[in-house]
C-alpha cells in the first residue's frame, strides 16, 4: 500500500536536508511505513558528494520516549540507547545529523527489514532467526550490569506496567467489541500472571525485537542484523524479547523452530538445563502478557487512529495466547483466561 506523501513536511525535510549536508537541489523523499508508531519515516537518496541513501526521521514533541526526555532534561532515548548498543557491539545506524529542538534524525539506511527480506529469501529463515537469537543473548550479557546513569535503568517492567497494559486489551479486545466475557476471572488471571512476572529474571530488553524492527545488511562476514525502533528500551525480564521475536504476530512459526531458537539463546547465554527448562516457562507467560497487549493494541489502532491494517493480525495473535495458555493449563486461573481469549477470538470471525 502506498504511503501519502505531505508536501509540506517534504519541503520542511529538505530545505533542513540543505543546510546539514551542504547539498542543493531538490531531495527525493521516499516515505518509508513506521508500523504504529507516532514517528514518520523518509528515505532520502543522495548525488554527488554523498552517494547512497539515508533515513530521515520525524519525531511528534508528544512522542512518550521524546516527553520523557524533556520531563527530565536528557537527550532523546533513541540517541542514548544508540550509543548504549553500540558499546556493546551491536549493529545500529550510524548519527549523520540531529535537529532535536525541530524533531529530525538523519541516521545511516541499513536495508531491508527481516520481513521484507524474508519475502523474497524464506530459505534464509533459520539461519537470520538463530543470528537475531544469538545477537540478543550477547548484548544482554554486554549489558550486564547496565551503566547506573542509563536510561534504560530508569524504564522498568512492574507491575504498574503489566497490569496497564493487560487492561488495554480487556478495554479493546472485550469492552470496545462488547464480547460477552466475565471481568472477575479475568482480574484473578491478570493478578496471578503479573505476580509471577515480577519474579522473573531481568536483563535489557528492546522492547519490540521482531521481524520489522531488524534489518539485514551485508558486511565482510556476510549477512548481518542491523537493530533500529529500540528508544522504548527497559529493564524487563530476560525472555520478554525472545516472546516478540519467535511469537512475532507477523512471522508464523511452528514450535520446534520456537524450541530450537530458544535452545540457541540458553547455549549462547551458557545456562544449565535447570534454567533452559526454567525459560521455557517464562517464555509462555510472557507470551500471554505481551500478545494480549498487541491484540489489543492492533483493535486501538484501528478505533482510534483510524488504520485498520493491524487487525488482520488479532485472530493470529490470539492464536498465540491460546497456545501458550494450554501450556499452562495446570493454574485454574489460565483455564479461566482462556476461556476469555476464546471468546474474544470468536469475535474475529
Amino acid at each position: 500500500m502506498a504511503l501519502d506523501l505531505d508536501l509540506a513536511e517534504t519541503e520542511r525535510v529538505g530545505a533542513w536536508l540543505a543546510r546539514v549536508t551542504g547539498q542543493r537541489g531538490r531531495f527525493e523523499l521516499a516515505p518509508v511505513r513506521g508500523g504504529a508508531s507516532p514517528r514518520r519515516f523518509y528515505r532520502v537518496e543522495f548525488r554527488g558528494g554523498r552517494d547512497g541513501s539515508a533515513i530521515v526521521m520525524l519525531v511528534p514533541p508528544e512522542t512518550p520516549d521524546v516527553a520523557f526526555a524533556r520531563e527530565r532534561g536528557r537527550a532523546w532515548p533513541f540517541l542514548e540507547v544508540r550509543e548504549l548498543l553500540a558499546t556493546a557491539g551491536v549493529r545500529v545506524p550510524a548519527l549523520f545529523a540531529e535537529a532535536c529542538d525541530e524533531g529530525l534524525l538523519l541516521v545511516e539506511d541499513l536495508g531491508q527489514t527481516l520481513a521484507e527480506h524474508l519475502e523474497r529469501h524464506p530459505g534464509d529463515r533459520e539461519t537470520l532467526y538463530r543470528a537475531a537469537v544469538c545477537d540478543l543473548a550477547r548484548a544482554q550479557s554486554a549489558l550486564d550490569p547496565l551503566p547506573a546513569d542509563s536510561v534504560v535503568r530508569l524504564r522498568q517492567f512492574d507491575a504498574t506496567l503489566y497490569t496497564s497494559e493487560l487492561e488495554h486489551f480487556w478495554d479493546w479486545a472485550i469492552a470496545a467489541r462488547a464480547v460477552d466475557a466475565p471481568r472477575p476471572p479475568f482480574q484473578r488471571a491478570l493478578t496471578f500472571l503479573v505476580e509471577e512476572l515480577c519474579a522473573l529474571p531481568r536483563a535489557f530488553a528492546h522492547r519490540d525485537y521482531q521481524s520489522r524492527n531488524l534489518l539485514v545488511t551485508d558486511s565482510s562476514r556476510g549477512q548481518a542484523l542491523g537493530w533500529i525502533d529500540f528508544q522504548d528500551a527497559l529493564l524487563g525480564p530476560r525472555a520478554y524479547d525472545l516472546v516478540a521475536l519467535l511469537c512475532d504476530s507477523y512471522q508464523p512459526f511452528d514450535r520446534t523452530f520456537v524450541d530450537r531458537r530458544l535452545d540457541d539463546y540458553a547455549d549462547a547465554r551458557a545456562l544449565p538445563s535447570s534454567e533452559r527448562r526454567a525459560l521455557a516457562h517464562e517464555f509462555d507467560l510472557l507470551t500471554v502478557q505481551r500478545k494480549l497487549k498487541d491484540a489489543g493494541r492492533f483493535i486501538f489502532i484501528e478505533r482510534r487512529r483510524h488504520d485498520p491494517s493491524f487487525l488482520p493480525f488479532v485472530a493470529p495473535t490470539l492464536d498465540i495466547v491460546t497456545s501458550a495458555l494450554d501450556r499452562l493449563a495446570d493454574e485454574p486461573a489460565f483455564r479461566d483466561l482462556a476461556a476469555i481469549v476464546a471468546a474474544a477470538r470468536r469475535a474475529c470471525e
